[in-house]
């Protein structure tokens, strides 16, 4: 393992994704999930990567026995997580200090009480020999050529609780040889003005080298993390995208993004940071949680705009209602099209589209004018701009792009007497001179609808055979009530490479889904033939 960080040593990033992010309810990550995902934290650059508990459960061990052959980490250290000793029970002699001191991996990351009440009621034994307990492990592992982190965990509430005893374990640790003690707002309650007064009184005080572990459940981990920063802390902990148990860390990509673009600090390599967007939405598909889209920096909606008086000004300068650059993060700016649209939304729409408005200059007041109309009866073009750049587009040449026509489609739902459900659907399609019945049978009559178009319109467009409806919302809009009510759905299409979004509005839900799938196959042909 390459032990090479190209940003040096005076400023450590730190993730713990794979240990405090996979805490995180709901999200459970196999051996071969850890590896891709510690791949792509080496490509965006951190210096450590804290792998897991070896010796705490089977999957970690594995994990670090994996990486070591597998991984040929280009800019991140592979680090372990473990606790000091037991108490009464030298380290040398201690089993989870030993797989500590076999992983492989060149750090160690001891977490350890510094809260006298967790000393008392979770170690159950004396404030002295937590103190020996920290510095006899810190002095073995050391002694065995590893570098060794320091947790301090509850610290500020500790700190609070015996401030005496607080500063204690950071002497201790520091004087064990741990090259870094992290201060840990485990509980995540702490605020920015007490964190940084804290971190500086430490830091003060005892002279070591700090770090920062903030959780974010007062919705301040990040901002507390840039307050320790600012107050002496050289070395920050956090988890990609904010995983974590409880509201989760601090989301190491909005630190890192606020650091080189607010505080102009060079914490990786050239050029990393254009690829947080890219990692950030690579992991969430590894951990399948939805990724937020007003994440920071890196979600959808980061640089979405949606008024028409901010598109007025964007269209002048960006940076008139823009932050950052969103290129500077991978991100790219979006213009959402709705009935707080004007000319201005359209035109920029047009062009993140690629659609050339021509000579016409009414085209963009009537597309304004369409959108406001649709929007008042349930639809909304937010999400789909696919439909949305048909509807352009056939405003513009005065017909809406097509290549088949769906006369009629019906279908039937058959429950068997074993209790499965089976949908059957047919439909009459006209395309290239040619009117055609095609059927298909699903799980469910939408299911059996895109089967149906599919299977006929395959015949003749054969490229269709690329394309897989991914995801499937329906949402009931207010305005009636109870089944009658106008109901919205939302497809999402790819085609293996890209992926586009279409939607349908109407009283019956399948004939909304119907409505929405036609736009999708329409939309997918005129990618394959324009």
């Amino acid at each position: 393992m390459a032990n090479v960080i190209p940003t040096g040593d005076s400023f450590h990033v730190y993730d713990t994704t794979l240990r405090d992010g996979a805490q995180q309810e709901g999200l459970n990550l196999s051996v071969h999930d850890k590896l891709t995902i510690a791949r792509h934290l080496d490509e965006l650059g951190v210096g450590f990567i804290e792998g897991g508990w070896p010796g705490a459960n089977p999957r970690d061990t594995e994990f670090f026995q994996r990486a070591s052959r597998e991984i040929n980490f280009k800019t991140s250290q592979l680090a372990a997580f473990g606790s000091t000793r037991r108490p009464y029970v030298r380290a040398a002699d201690d089993p989870l200090v030993a797989a500590l001191r076999e992983s492989g991996a060149g750090v160690v990351t001891l977490v350890a009480k510094s809260h006298d009440l967790h000393v008392d009621l979770a170690l159950k034994t004396t404030l002295d020999e937590n103190l020996l307990m920290i510095k006899d492990t810190i002095s073995h592992l050391r002694s065995e050529g590893q570098r060794v982190f320091l947790d301090a965990e509850h610290f500020f509430d500790g700190f609070r609780s015996n401030q005496q005893y607080a500063l204690e374990v950071v002497r201790a640790a520091a004087e064990a040889g741990a090259d870094v003690i992290a201060l840990c707002d485990t509980n995540g309650g702490m605020l920015p003005d007490e964190l940084s007064d804290v971190v500086h009184q430490v830091l003060t005080t005892t002279g070591a080298r700090l770090g920062i572990h903030c959780h974010n459940d007062t919705g301040c981990a990040v901002a507390n993390s840039l307050a320790a920063v600012k107050a002496g802390a050289t070395h920050v902990q956090g988890t990609l995208n904010g995983y974590g148990e409880r509201t989760g860390n601090a989301d190491l990509i909005s630190i890192i993004a606020n650091l080189e673009l607010k505080k102009e600090v060079k914490v990786l390599p050239e050029g990393a940071l254009r690829e947080s967007f890219r990692i950030a939405h690579a992991v969430a598909e590894v951990t399948n949680v939805t990724p937020s889209a007003r994440q920071p920096y890196v979600g959808l909606s980061a640089f979405a705009h949606k008024a028409g008086l901010h598109a007025s000004a964007i269209k002048v300068d960006p940076a008139l209602y823009q932050h950052e650059e969103p290129a500077e993060v991978g991100n790219d700016m979006r213009m959402l099209v709705s009935d707080m649209a004007g000319k201005a939304s359209i035109e920029l729409k047009s062009a993140e589209l690629g659609v050339d408005l021509g000579h016409d200059a009414g085209v963009v007041s009537r597309v304004v004018a369409k959108v406001k109309e649709l929007e008042s009866q349930g639809w909304t073009f937010e999400a789909a701009d696919a439909s949305f750049e048909l509807l352009l587009r056939g405003e513009i040449s005065g017909a809406k792009p097509s290549f088949f026509s769906v006369e009629s489609w019906q279908t039937t739902v058959e429950q068997k007497s074993d209790g499965t459900v089976v949908a059957f659907a047919q439909a009459k399609i006209t395309a290239q001179g040619q009117t055609f019945v095609a059927t298909g049978s699903g799980n469910g009559p939408v299911n059996a609808i895109d089967n149906a178009l599919r299977s006929g319109l395959g015949k003749i467009y054969p490229e269709l055979v690329d394309l897989e409806l991914t995801d499937y919302k329906v949402r009931i809009l207010e305005g009636r009530q109870g089944t009658g009510a106008i109901t919205r759905v939302l497809v999402e299409t790819s085609d293996g490479t890209t992926e586009w979004s279409t939607l349908g509005v109407h009283e019956n839900v399948i004939a909304a889904s119907a409505m929405a799938l036609e736009d999708a196959l329409t939309y997918g042909l005129l990618r394959k033939r324009t």
